[in-house]
């Protein structure tokens, strides 16, 4: 038996300096926080650093929270941004502060130039020195990539893995390919990412009487575990919050079987980490629901069709396409055209996600189209 000192947060944090929300109703459009003009910082005062970039809605997997089994419709190839273009809107967003970038998908592995994005983005110099490149996979091309990708500069990796029980896995991905996920583990430890992160998602009735095994499977392996609660995000609209497993309850089980010291303060990381049995192991878990951290997040999104989200749950977008193709009577703009429009995106951000609120309305998009 053990026991946990420091419960997951209940309230909003907010960075050190920031600004005090003002309403999560507020419309898109507004501006920004007085003196923040060529930097991306929100009207409530968070700045942002982090980008998510999307480089394919496609994926090898068909996991029951995130895809429908059939019928999926894909984004039209000529909208997928190209590699010029992915490196183009990231320089400039490096020139406004972004300091991380991390890919993801769909499953970015299936991009068949996925090195090279990879080696291209990690040379974008940024305010700090070149951009901190990781990457969400479900890791099934890691045995062939993780070494090319190491050397590329992908600096972290995340593997997805939600059951460590074969027939449990092909029925929740819709895939008999738990062997291949595990091969991809021993690639990304052999290739040498540290801390190499597994990513998991506890479901009732589906996998949640294997959160404990999922983190001594860490421990054994070397790897830093995650959890994150499941949001409404799934393609056929039937996330219920009775069926989620919160993080307060992840933490019950994972306390009767070890002891978790708190580490330090979350800062903007959507992760509360925790010693494994005093480490060097660590769990984590992103209580996006029960815990929101919308009052330090740090992010911006970048669609593979090009969509610039201010927030995962977002329901509005601003399309890049037009800028950087000169398309629907537009001409290709320059540099300074696309920082403004990022500008006004970030300026439009909401307080918070709103899934609480009695007039929360998912977003259209899954989360293969949005990215992780």
């Amino acid at each position: 038996m053990s026991v946990v000192h420091l419960p997951l947060p209940t309230t909003l944090a907010r960075p050190a300096g920031a600004a005090a929300p003002v309403g999560a109703d507020s419309a898109p459009g507004d501006d920004a926080a007085p003196g923040s003009r060529g930097q991306l910082v929100d009207r409530f005062g968070r700045v942002h650093r982090d980008l998510r970039i999307s480089l394919t809605d496609r994926c090898s997997l068909r996991c029951t929270y995130c895809m429908p089994e059939q019928g999926v419709e894909w984004l039209a190839k000529s909208s997928i941004l190209t590699t010029d273009e992915i490196v183009r809107v990231a320089g400039v967003l490096a020139t406004l502060g972004i300091v991380e970038v991390r890919l993801t998908g769909g499953e970015p592995l299936l991009r068949r130039d996925i090195v090279d994005v990879v080696r291209r983005v990690a040379e974008i110099e940024g305010v700090a020195g070149p951009l901190e490149v990781s990457m969400t996979t479900n890791g099934l091309k890691l045995p062939e990539l993780a070494d090319p990708l190491r050397e590329a500069g992908l600096a972290r990796v995340n593997v997805s893995i939600d059951t460590l029980r074969r027939d449990r896995f092909a029925e929740l991905t819709r895939r008999d390919r738990l062997d291949d996920v595990l091969s991809g583990i021993r690639a990304a430890r052999r290739a040498g990412f540290s801390p190499l992160k597994l990513n998991a998602v506890p479901m009732r009735g589906v996998n949640d009487d294997e959160i404990v095994d999922l983190v001594q499977f860490a421990v054994d392996n070397g790897a830093q575990m995650r959890f994150i609660e499941q949001m409404p995000l799934d393609a056929g609209h039937t996330w219920s919050r009775s069926e989620m497993v919160d993080a307060g309850e992840i933490l019950d089980k994972l306390t009767q079987r070890f002891t978790l010291t708190p580490v330090g303060e979350r800062g903007s990381s959507p992760s509360q980490d925790y010693l494994v049995d005093g480490g060097p192991t660590t769990v984590g878990l992103i209580a996006s629901v029960s815990a929101p951290f919308c009052g330090a997040c740090d992010r911006v999104r970048l669609t593979a069709d090009g969509q610039v989200r201010n927030c995962l749950f977002a329901r509005e977008e601003s399309d890049l396409l037009p800028l950087l193709r000169g398309t629907d009577g537009h001409t290709p703009a320059d540099d300074d055209a696309i920082a403004e429009l990022l500008r006004r995106s970030i300026a439009g951000k909401r307080a918070g996600h709103g899934i609480d609120d009695p007039g929360f309305l998912q977003p259209q998009r899954p989360m293969s189209a949005i990215g992780g």
